[in-house]
């Protein structure tokens, strides 16, 4: 256990996908905090209890269901504070184990795909949990010399990207204006929407607002110390760039996922320090959200990024050389 999970009340999850992509929520019953918010089944560990074992016996008492440790993948860990109460909130995937899950506690219990549910209904802990499942672990963003004549050419070169997998794709283009980047977002929508692809704006929050479905914003670094509250609804996604501790805590109240550059040294910002994968690794463990790895960063590095806490790897480059078919 690391010094996070030391200084918290280590919570375990148990986050069940069945065969056709859907996974359980449990509803907190009355009588308790945050009575009648969705969350996934688990709970905290007792004294002496390794995090594995309490998985097991959490998901036997609540669900009368046997799981192996060694079948479960970790998704996340997320420290997150309700009040004066901190928890680690940590999070294992599931796809096998034996018996029908039921309730035995009286909670009510629902499968649902991950993109239909409703992220307001869950306990804010969870929430983060529930993006980490609904994110790719490759993150393409565009490169910044793209010049507004290209505007056709990379309106075919997105679309056939999204053909091949791609699920997350920021614009920025810092040579467009608002105006051009909205027009090509508008053309690009309706297949991103088709493929359940997500199309990020650069730091363009309203035009994240009038374009809606399938379209969300990338925040800036700075923009972070300017927003007080979530700029979007729930239903659209929100990146931010972040390169320190206290950037990824800002980051988590606004946003639904971050970048933390530079992991590598970069050709576009060779005066920038990198962090290097043991720092990255214990930013990514401290930040409440899924974060991507960037900087230097290629489609082969995702196992190594996952290993280290990160969502998967983010990229510009290298992310637009011809690849095969995207494993998202």
């Amino acid at each position: 256990m690391n010094a996070i999970a030391g200084a918290m009340l280590h919570v375990m999850a148990g986050v069940l996908r069945d065969a056709q992509g859907r996974v359980l929520l449990a509803q907190r019953p009355p009588g308790k905090h945050l009575a009648g918010m969705w969350e996934f089944p688990g709970g905290k560990l007792e004294p002496g209890e390794s995090p594995q074992l309490a998985l097991v016996r959490e998901l036997r008492e609540e669900l009368d269901i046997d799981i192996r440790p060694q079948d479960g993948t970790p998704l996340i860990r997320i420290p997150w504070r309700y009040g004066e109460r901190g928890l680690l909130l940590d999070a294992w995937l599931f796809t096998r184990w034996q018996g029908v899950p039921k309730s035995l506690e009286g909670q009510a219990l629902q499968w649902r795909m991950p993109w239909e549910i409703d992220l307001a209904t869950l306990a804010p802990a969870d929430r983060p949990i529930l993006q980490a499942l609904r994110l790719p672990p490759l993150y393409a963003i565009t490169p910044a010399d793209v010049i507004p004549d290209q505007a056709d050419a990379w309106h075919a070169k997105v679309t056939a990207a999204i053909e091949r997998g791609a699920r997350l794709i920021q614009l920025r283009l810092p040579a467009w204006s608002f105006e051009q980047v909205r027009a090509l977002a508008a053309r690009l929508q309706a297949g991103a929407v088709q493929h359940g692809a997500h199309l990020l704006l650069n730091g363009d929050i309203e035009g994240a607002r009038r374009l809606g479905q399938g379209v969300g914003v990338h925040l800036k670094s700075a923009q972070l110390d300017e927003l007080a509250e979530r700029p979007l609804p729930w239903s659209q996604l929100i990146g931010a760039s972040g390169h320190d501790a206290d950037q990824l805590a800002k980051a988590s109240q606004l946003a639904d996922f971050a970048t933390l550059s530079p992991v590598m040294p970069t050709s576009s910002h060779p005066q920038a320090a990198a962090l290097g994968w043991p720092q990255f690794h214990a930013l990514a463990e401290s930040a409440a959200l899924p974060v991507y790895a960037l900087g230097g960063m290629s489609h082969a590095q995702a196992g190594v990024a996952r290993s280290h806490g990160a969502q998967g790897v983010a990229g510009i480059g290298a992310f637009w050389l011809a690849q095969p078919r995207m494993q998202q």
